[in-house]
């Protein structure tokens, strides 16, 4: 088996860091939705900005609220402001498996722009 790209949310902005939630990132409903991303759903965020690079799992925020928000210790990591590309795999035992991953680039208030 191999982990590979199934989903990805480019160039979001951080609107929230909140160090006494219980771990997680919170997304806007919408963009995860777009993207193919479940709640619960493990996922690895970089930084654009700092280069930081954490694995989570994701909590479904208000829909159209553009809210990317740093839950528990990952707040320590990445912070409100922030640029960061969330992004999500599947496992496949072969490429036949595997379907076309969906990326999607928002603007500067998280909005959906369109897909890459």
């Amino acid at each position: 088996m191999r982990e590979v790209l199934s989903s990805k949310i480019h160039m979001a902005t951080v609107t929230e860091a909140n160090l006494e939630y219980i771990g997680s990132i919170t997304i806007d409903e919408e963009l995860l939705e777009k993207a193919g991303i479940w709640p619960g759903q493990k996922v690895l965020v970089v930084s654009n900005t700092t280069g930081a690079r954490l694995e989570t799992y994701t909590i479904k925020g208000p829909r159209h609220s553009g809210v990317i928000c740093m839950n528990g210790a990952c707040s320590h990591l990445i912070k409100k402001g922030e640029q960061i590309i969330i992004i999500g795999f599947q496992f496949a035992s072969h490429p036949d498996e595997v379907a076309e991953p969906k990326c999607i680039l928002v603007d500067e208030q998280n909005r959906f722009k369109n897909y890459l």
